[in-house]
């Protein structure tokens, strides 16, 4: 089929865009089945439930963003215009806390800041006290709580960002500002700040829209937020048009997010015509560095340290008073890596498809592929799951019809009975990292190589193989190792989508802290944050490696 003299729609385009409307399917299933839905239950959502949930997850975007931003930026100031003992190591260790998740973090902190735990007991003990009737620190489960824990977990967004944009600006127009009267402290907030609030911007709305994508944190902790209101709407009252409509709310904020976000950026533009020239550190002595070690460190030990240590010495004790782990933990865990790993090569496979269609020079369409294919990151997961449950029951159908007629099979679920359709799911929402990473990679491979194979006679396939897949491994590898981490990471989706009697480790977690037991909630929570360490690893290694 011929659009126009020497173009033909290919194959790889056909998949791309078949990717692409997968993608799309569980936003338009979602809309169909708010607007067709019953309106019956309205009355009692508008009185009991949407006020205090809509409230609640505002509230809480509104702090976490403020914790994020304030934590973020003053980490990634401190580390850029500042040299003081373990500076280097304070870089990279304040990535740390993406290793672990929100529904970790709430975890462990639920028995870390428990008046009986350790905490309050060590501050008890040096301020006289013999009991919590004498002396206990709020409770963790509260709005207060709740921003204290996600802000912990998710200001390396803003972090990560800020402090690139801080490295790359130019040290003579800090110098100037010096030169005009400004002390430090005007020329940050007068010149610096303003030129990385697109940075900051970018990190803010990465960190909320994993706020909104959150359902243990806020359930552990006792908020109730949309995402905990879509699952009780299907799961405790089995009410999809509910959930279903509830979701739209959530999409709604995405979107908002998404806009302020994209606005921010283009009211906020800032040219910097000087040579680029890295700001030269201010180095400390004495109280002011002890000073910026101690706050430099803060949130890593808060947001890492701690928890990590608390999941260590539980598993240990587990591990001591026990001797082994149960079955059906091996089990959740084999399942995990099983399900992860097929959704990785999967979601690499198709973003390699949308970034490989995207190169092609006569393609006009790359740019809308791209953000149509990367839309999934931005949809919450339990959102996600409420828009494919139409779809993927429709397919089931259709198949289970086909192999009952051709085959004589009998009727049955294959794709909702499986983890076919937790694949999907994680494609969906992780499709982004895929797309992203190869494009990334590919913009390293210029088009002269391509040109050049064709004059020789290689076929498309042979320029892939024998040129772009070597160039591209780095690529392919870092996208496949940020999908294989979220993937186990991923708790929304999985929970509204596993099959019967399927486990992975961050339900194995929920189900253990939802019953208030705590033994083997630990060994699985240790193993999510000890493979999340490795994309910590990995960006410190690509972002920081030149930086001193």
């Amino acid at each position: 089929m011929k659009l126009q003299k020497n173009h033909r729609i290919t194959l790889w385009q056909v998949l791309g865009w078949i990717t692409v409307l997968m993608v799309l399917a569980p936003i338009l299933s979602l809309l169909i089945l708010a607007i067709t839905g019953n309106f019956d239950h309205w009355h009692n959502l508008l009185q009991y439930v949407i006020p205090t949930a809509l409230s609640n997850t505002l509230l809480l975007l509104i702090g976490v963003a403020i914790v994020v931003g304030l934590v973020g930026t003053g980490s990634a100031w401190l580390t850029s215009a500042y040299h003081f003992p373990t500076r280097k190591v304070l870089m990279w260790a304040l990535l740390l806390p993406l290793a672990v998740p929100t529904y970790i973090m709430a975890f462990a902190y639920l028995d870390l800041l428990h008046p009986l735990g350790p905490i309050q007991g060590v501050i008890r003990e040096l301020l006289g006290y013999s009991s919590p009737r004498e002396f206990r620190l709020p409770d963790i489960r509260s709005m207060v709580g709740a921003i204290f824990i996600m802000g912990l977990a998710l200001y390396p967004y803003v972090y990560l960002s800020v402090r690139v944009m801080f490295m790359s600006q130019s040290a003579n127009l800090v110098e100037a500002a010096r030169t005009l009267g400004c002390t430090p402290r005007q020329a940050f907030i007068r010149l610096i700040l303003p030129m990385a609030r697109p940075a900051i911007a970018v990190g803010i709305s990465l960190a909320l829209l994993e706020t909104l994508n959150d359902i243990g944190a806020s359930e552990f902790l006792g908020i109730q937020t949309l995402t905990v209101s879509i699952y009780t709407a299907w799961v405790t009252r089995s009410n999809l048009s509910a959930a279903a409509q509830i979701a739209i709310f959530m999409l709604f904020i995405v979107t908002m997010i998404i806009y302020v976000e994209r606005l921010s950026r283009q009211r906020q533009r800032y040219a910097n015509t000087q040579r680029p020239r890295a700001i030269q550190p201010q180095i400390l002595t004495g109280w002011k560095a002890i000073l910026a070690i101690i706050f430099g460190w803060l949130p890593v030990i808060a947001g890492f340290v701690f928890p990590a240590l608390y999941l260590i010495i539980e598993t240990l004790k587990r591990i001591h008073n026990v001797g082994t782990v149960s079955s059906a933990l091996l089990s959740s865990t084999i399942n995990t890596v099983i399900l992860a790993a097929i959704a990785t090569l999967l979601t690499v496979f198709l973003g390699l498809i949308i970034a490989w269609v995207v190169r092609q020079p006569r393609f006009k369409y790359g740019k809308s592929m791209v953000r149509l294919g990367s839309l999934g990151y931005a949809i919450p997961g339990s959102v996600l799951a409420i828009g494919l449950l139409s779809p993927l029951v429709l397919i089931d159908s259709a198949i289970s019809h086909i192999m009952e007629v051709f085959f004589s099979f009998p009727p049955q679920l294959y794709i909702m009975g499986s983890i076919a359709g937790l694949v999907i799911a994680y494609c969906i929402r992780f499709m982004a990292m895929g797309i992203g990473s190869v494009e990334s990679g590919y913009a390293r491979i210029p088009l002269s190589l391509d040109n050049a194979a064709q004059t020789l006679g290689y076929s498309p396939t042979q320029i892939f193989r024998k040129i772009h897949f070597p160039l591209l491994k780095p690529a392919l590898g870092a996208a496949a190792l940020l999908v294989f981490v979220d993937a186990m990471k991923e708790l929304s989706a999985t929970l509204l989508l596993r099959p019967l009697n399927f486990e992975t480790l961050s339900t194995w977690l929920y189900a253990e802290a939802a019953r208030g037991t705590y033994e083997e909630g630990a060994i699985a929570a240790l193993l999510i944050v000890l493979v999340g360490l490795l994309p910590v690893i990995f960006l410190a290694r690509t972002q920081f490696k030149n930086t001193y």
